[in-house]
């Protein structure tokens, strides 16, 4: 019979198990000097965030904070399909423009190509941003060959912004046309 081998020495393991012990007691101990007196008051979310949070400062409004000095947009946004659309997604954070009631700086507005990257965000088909029966999508420059016009034209050149098919609608009316999808009863 072979004589089995035990190490005598099993200091090793006894560091190891002392440096667990000792990283257990520091992380006891120090969780409590760390963490806030709040933590935990509503669960495992700390109490005095709710201060913190009211004390945050509001960057974005609704479009009827934009409508109460741009009266004239409001009138062609709301009878517009853009109806739905956030003023501030095309033309940014409503606490830029105004603070404290006052006016502090002007906006951006889109230009020249910036209009139609802006526009395809939503309307590109070949992102598929939103599905087809929610939203018109295009192919770009394939509905600018259709149509006929340019393929280096921005959108706002035949749609208003405000309400895309305004113009459109307008120019058919004049031209005695039917809009793409039109059923005259």
């Amino acid at each position: 019979m072979e004589k089995e081998y035990k190490s005598k020495y099993y200091s090793h393991v006894v560091k190891i198990v002392l440096i667990f012990i000792v990283v257990g007691v520091l992380a006891v101990v120090g969780r409590n000097y760390l963490l806030p007196d709040t933590m935990g008051q509503y669960g495992h979310y700390r109490g005095s965030d709710l201060e913190d949070q009211r004390n945050v400062e509001v960057r974005s409004h609704t479009n009827e904070s934009c409508f109460e000095c741009h009266r004239p947009i409001r009138l062609i946004h709301k009878a517009g399909v853009h109806k739905t659309v956030s003023c501030e997604f095309c033309h940014g954070p409503y606490a830029d423009h105004v603070k404290d009631g006052k006016y502090v700086a002007k906006l951006p507005v889109k230009k020249g190509m910036e209009i139609k990257e802006l526009c395809l965000r939503c309307h590109n088909k070949i992102i598929r941003a939103r599905p087809e029966e929610s939203i018109k999508v295009v192919a770009m420059p394939q509905h600018l060959e259709e149509m006929k016009v340019q393929v280096d034209h921005n959108c706002n050149q035949c749609h208003m912004v405000h309400d895309p098919l305004l113009w459109i609608k307008a120019a058919n009316e004049m031209m005695g046309m039917e809009m793409k999808g039109d059923k005259k009863n």
